[in-house]
């Protein structure tokens, strides 16, 4: 009961942390910047701008219901973490608003610089949403319709959620410029790389498919020198019929070019395939910790 206390405490703890530093991002770089944002949180955003209304309530006032039909559709195991994520940004950013109001935060406010603050609110937008969809949860809104649409109706998650960014994200000329609105479109997109390289892990490395009459001897080698697991795939040439082998083995960045030396040393004609791979675990690399 206490280890699987402290398992789910694992979870819910970065969710908590990743809520905070996304509403963080919103109330320090976002609003006091007139920027936007996509999905539920750009509407309320938009209601501030245009009706004063608070960000904390009308976030938590536009998920409840989202979230109560998300319960009944997808049932409580799916939505457990996503009203951790709900809640906790409505709390940090009624916090946030409250600190400022105080004096005790002075937000970072811009007439000439926006690059600065576009820069900054995507990192910090990009790094509280990634941290909080990594481990399970989301902040609620459009994850949630989105995720109803495509089990109702099979539609794609992610176009779902890009209509909806585009509808909001239009919306908002009505209240900001259209130079605002652009600045708005970078901060999007670097958000959506830092989720990326947050969601994928920073543990990532390059795949090495080589293709050689000598891929034994390749293999040898990369495991002799490199201390790199290395695995055989039999193969046949399409063309010549022959049986042929492949060699498969992942290396971190900086090995990139001992295994190219490799294999030109040994077969200069080798057909070499390298991919992207991304939070790779194993020995060599990142190792799971029992729990």
């Amino acid at each position: 009961m206490v280890q699987r206390f402290w398992k789910q405490l694992r979870v819910i703890l970065p969710i908590i942390c990743g809520a905070a530093i996304y509403a963080f991002g919103l109330l320090y770089f976002i609003i006091p910047n007139k920027l936007m944002e996509g999905g539920v949180t750009g509407i309320t955003i938009l209601l501030n701008y245009g009706f004063g209304l608070a960000p904390a309530l009308s976030t938590l006032l536009l998920n409840i219901p989202l979230f109560l039909i998300g319960l009944k559709m997808l049932g409580w195991r799916r939505m457990i973490y996503t009203g951790v994520g709900i809640g906790s940004l409505s709390f940090f950013l009624w916090l946030f608003e409250w600190l400022i109001k105080q004096g005790w935060i002075a937000p970072f406010q811009t007439e000439h610089d926006y690059i600065l603050a576009v820069l900054y609110a995507g990192v910090t937008l990009g790094l509280g949403l990634g941290i909080v969809f990594r481990f399970g949860g989301t902040t609620g809104g459009s994850d949630i319709i989105a995720t109803i649409l495509n089990r109702s109706f099979g539609w794609s998650i992610g176009q779902v959620m890009l209509g909806l960014d585009i509808v909001i994200i239009g919306s908002s000329l009505f209240f900001i410029s259209k130079e605002l609105v652009l600045y708005t479109l970078v901060t999007v997109f670097i958000a959506t790389k830092i989720i990326d390289f947050i969601q994928e892990g920073a543990y990532s490395g390059k795949a090495f498919t080589i293709i050689s009459d000598h891929a034994d001897i390749i293999a040898a080698q990369i495991m002799k020198e490199m201390d790199r697991g290395v695995t055989l795939i039999p193969a046949i040439g399409a063309y010549s019929g022959q049986a042929k082998q492949m060699a498969y083995c992942v290396v971190s960045r900086q090995e990139i070019r001992r295994v190219h030396m490799i294999v030109k040393a040994i077969d200069t004609r080798a057909f070499v395939i390298i991919n992207e791979v991304n939070d790779v675990h194993g020995e060599g690399f990142r190792e799971e910790q029992p729990h």
